[in-house]
């Protein structure tokens, strides 16, 4: 993948599942199971997170700066082991924006040639 961070901003198009990851921890932490139901909800069922592929995503936006891992807040339920606990960056926020601004364009698009109703 390449450098989000390159021309000292954001780059657009990230993929569909890191987009739903940031969105996901827009509006607060979340554990790897809490983020995977965000998702499925989301969606509607379309996009399945399973636990390996969103860990290996959550690495890879870690590595970007784009989330960082946080202590789990006094009072979470465990669960059977230690929750990972995910919190979006300034930089997240700003890839997540921007990704959500190149989708608005879409649907703006679809919208002026009649496909969805304004």
């Amino acid at each position: 993948m390449a450098d989000l961070r390159r021309n000292g901003g954001v780059a657009p198009d990230l993929p569909p599942h890191w987009f739903q990851i940031l969105l996901a921890l827009a509006d607060q932490d979340r554990h790897g199971l809490g983020i995977m139901s965000e998702v499925l909800d989301r969606t509607a069922g379309r996009m399945k997170l399973w636990p390996g592929m969103l860990y290996r995503n959550l690495s890879r936006l870690v590595d970007e700066k784009l989330v960082v891992e946080v202590d789990a807040p006094a009072g979470a339920e465990s669960g059977g082991g230690r929750p990972r606990f995910y919190r979006i960056t300034a930089l997240g926020r700003r890839a997540c924006a921007a990704e959500a601004e190149r989708l608005a364009g879409f649907v703006q698009a679809a919208r002026q040639k009649k496909l969805l109703k304004a």
